[in-house]
């Protein structure tokens, strides 16, 4: 690839410079994801396995371009060879590829990025991750209708069958640190489940209440050290004090169910978690419940804000549905192997983005969450093309340099800490308008 010619042919006088974008994806790194599943091309192809995996990372950014389009676009076709693949070698060479590769590569990559991202923003010696779930549509087609599945409601069948994701996310940055994903009709607790050997010692994984069970919570602390949690209390959660910490902060005690038990025999009888209560304006009560029991070290009114900031993950979804995929959420892959490597796909690529905000957010002094995502991405993509495009290797740190400072002008606002939106049930909006029987001049029907 091209590409990568060029930014290794200007490595050597202009390090710095291309720091942002060789070091994050190093071709090293794909090569042993390669090995590691078997997979490395020996055959010497137009299109070898090394630039399928930028290929499938391209179908993610690049949401609006046909496939084999962008195998001419990023010039991914081998040199000396003819720059016009067919259209039916692209599925053949990612059928060739699988999903493994991907997999692997985003394991490692996330482990070396999403980590550090962590224990760059901690908040009082501990690693803030935060972990919820989401659903993809996929093509419609057979296999797909058989190994994902979908809703079904009262109409019936869901027009589109559906995947489950559930992410663990290092919450200051929106780094991707690990992700499970599959049918639909496997809950989200299952999946969760998975993540748990992602998390390091001294964290806090923030979840929504949906995720409150003692088969989900125990295992995540005792499987190593200070490993915390924190969610919102259910509306019927019965508890029993052991004893008061502050004003609305109780140390409390509650009865593991049978059903729980019977499922991990290794879980106690009981369990013992802090509960805060507080309330903010225009807003019902709500009580919180975590496994920080220490008030000295974890101030209750901080434990309080903490817990708002779950609400970066909701937005990492929302970046990557409606920004990168371009609110076209069915995915293109029609057999679940290629959705599978397609998933893939899209996460790795949403972390190099969120990567280089990152760094532009260090330069100009602030939050990674203050950097456009939106701005961020368009650059990113703009400059892909470009450098895919040029003969000119030498010109290619100034167009870098011009990137990063291009991005840092796009630092968004503080956000108001004094917004306040309270839950309502809001008229879903149609493109269609709505019908009304029509009244009689005298009222009648």
């Amino acid at each position: 690839m091209r590409l990568d010619h060029d930014l290794r042919s200007v490595a050597s006088y202009a390090p710095d410079n291309l720091e942002g974008v060789r070091r994050h994806l190093d071709s090293e790194w794909i090569d042993q994801a390669l090995l590691a599943t078997g997979t490395a091309t020996v055959r010497r192809r137009r299109l070898p396995a090394l630039q399928v995996v930028w290929l499938v990372i391209g179908m993610a950014l690049f949401r609006n371009r046909a496939i084999a389009d962008l195998v001419h676009s990023l010039d991914l076709v081998l040199p000396g060879q003819s720059p016009h693949v067919a259209r039916s070698a692209v599925p053949k060479a990612r059928a060739r590829l699988g999903a493994e590769p991907l997999a692997w590569l985003f394991t490692r990559t996330a482990d070396e990025w999403a980590h550090a991202s962590a224990d760059r923003h901690r908040w009082r010696g501990l690693a803030v991750y935060g972990v919820d779930g989401s659903t993809l549509r996929v093509a419609d087609s057979d296999e797909n209708r058989k190994h994902f599945g979908g809703s079904n409601g009262p109409r019936g069948e869901s027009g589109y069958p559906l995947v489950r994701v559930v992410g663990l996310m290092a919450l200051r940055s929106h780094l991707l640190a690990s992700v499970a994903f599959g049918a639909y009709d496997i809950g989200e607790q299952s999946y969760a489940a998975e993540l748990w050997p992602s998390v390091p010692d001294n964290s806090l994984t923030i979840v929504d209440k949906g995720f409150f069970a003692a088969t989900v919570l125990i295992p995540l602390t005792r499987a190593g050290n200070e490993r915390h949690w924190l969610t919102r209390a259910k509306k019927n959660l019965r508890w029993r004090v052991v004893s008061r910490l502050g004003p609305k902060d109780l140390l409390v005690e509650m009865d593991v169910s049978s059903s729980a038990r019977a499922k991990d025999p290794t879980l106690p009888r009981t369990w013992v978690a802090r509960a805060i209560t507080y309330q903010r304006k225009g807003f019902r009560p709500e009580t919180l419940l975590t496994s920080l029991t220490d008030a000295e070290r974890y101030p209750a009114e901080e434990v309080v804000a903490l817990y708002h900031e779950r609400w970066e993950i909701e937005l990492a979804y929302d970046e990557i549905k409606t920004e990168m995929l371009d609110r076209e959420e069915t995915l293109r892959s029609k057999s679940p192997e290629s959705v599978t490597q397609e998933l893939w796909g899209i996460f790795i690529a949403y972390n190099l983005v969120r990567l280089e905000m990152e760094a532009v957010a260090d330069q100009a002094g602030v939050e990674p969450t203050r950097i456009s995502f939106v701005a961020a991405l368009r650059f990113i993509l703009d400059e892909w093309i470009w450098l895919a495009a040029t003969s000119f290797p030498g010109a290619i740190p100034n167009r870098l340099r011009e990137l990063r400072a291009s991005i840092a002008r796009f630092v968004l606002p503080p956000r108001r800490s004094d917004r306040h939106y309270p839950r309502a049930v809001k008229l879903k909006m149609s493109k269609y308008p709505r019908s009304r029987k029509r009244r009689s001049p005298t009222g009648a029907r």
